[in-house]
């Protein structure tokens, strides 16, 4: 990778941990890609987006607020399919890799990335191509060889729904209350779900939602 390559780049930075989003700048311009923004929430990064027109876009998955980066990336996708966006993340969960993908985003970086790998992923996608960390290469290419058995992807819509509350510690009563339903059929969906998962315990029901990205750590 030589810096004429990332010369006259533009990067549009969306993180909600400041220190972490400086960190990612200086590795940037150190490798010449000028920075030309910085926003802390999804509705900043669309925004920005909008105004700025970046070559390219990282944008954090997680924000400390009700939408993500994904929720922020599929709007500015529908409103320009052109977007270049490189999603980051400390997490690498097999579902959250898969969504950035599938929704087209142009690759899922871990913020231990080194420089040198930062700038070839925008210089990749700036142009319109993907681009792949080995280890999440690895990961892609197994999951589509075993196909993808994630809760999402084996449970249907109200097993799925009643999965994410049981894994966030709700009660069947606050789950009756919250979707209109009996305590029995609660009782009825959760006991289905769980056979199709393979477990019996709730506790097992809080690790694979981690595990998947469903729920934070």
């Amino acid at each position: 990778m030589h810096d004429k390559e990332t010369a006259q780049l533009r990067v549009l930075l969306a993180d909600d941990h400041p220190i972490v989003m400086s960190g990612f700048a200086l590795s940037l311009q150190s490798k010449g890609i000028e920075v030309i923004g910085q926003v802390t929430t999804p509705n900043e990064a669309v925004e920005a987006y909008g105004k700025l027109k970046p070559d390219v876009l990282m944008m954090d998955l997680r924000f400390g607020e009700k939408l993500t980066g994904l929720d922020a990336a599929k709007t500015i996708l529908e409103r320009d399919p052109k977007a270049n966006i490189l999603f980051l993340s400390q997490f690498d969960q097999d579902a959250l890799i898969k969504q950035t993908y599938s929704i087209g985003g142009r690759g899922f970086l871990t913020k231990d990335i080194s420089a040198g790998d930062l700038a070839q992923a925008v210089a990749d996608a700036s142009r319109g191509e993907t681009y792949f960390l080995d280890r999440i290469a690895k990961r892609l290419a197994n999951l589509s060889v075993k196909g993808d058995q994630s809760p999402g992807a084996v449970l249907d819509a109200r097993e799925f729904e009643i999965f994410l509350l049981t894994a966030k510690g709700r009660t069947n009563q606050e789950m009756a209350e919250l979707l209109g339903l009996s305590q029995k059929t609660i009782s009825n969906v959760t006991h289905a779900l769980k056979e199709k998962l393979g477990t019996n315990r709730n506790a097992d029901l809080t690790l694979l939602a981690v595990k998947h990205g469903y729920v934070e750590p």
